[in-house]
């Protein structure tokens, strides 16, 4: 399987964040690649938002740049050991 990152969800990043030692991870960024000029790479950072040069060309699994709260933030605040809210919770009183 061969991608760019595309946020921080999907198959891709799934099996490149947890899909166990089956997988090779290799990165290889632009800046390693000997097609891409030095002069296109920062021609690109200047016309792109930071995050999606560094997902594009650095491999990078950055969150969506509209994106309020870094992914990894949030699946940290997670808890399973909370029973879910019943809603409309406001019937009940």
């Amino acid at each position: 399987m061969m991608s760019t990152p595309n946020g921080q969800r999907g198959f891709f990043w799934k099996s490149w964040e947890r899909g166990g030692e089956h997988w090779e991870r290799i990165r290889v960024t632009a800046y390693e690649c000997p097609r891409i000029s030095p002069d296109f790479l920062a021609e690109e950072r200047r016309e792109m938002a930071e995050c999606d040069f560094r997902q594009e060309y650095l491999c990078d699994f950055s969150g969506a740049s509209s994106s309020l709260f870094d992914r990894r933030l949030l699946d940290q605040a997670m808890r399973s050991d909370v029973p879910p809210l019943k809603f409309p919770a406001w019937r009940d009183f």
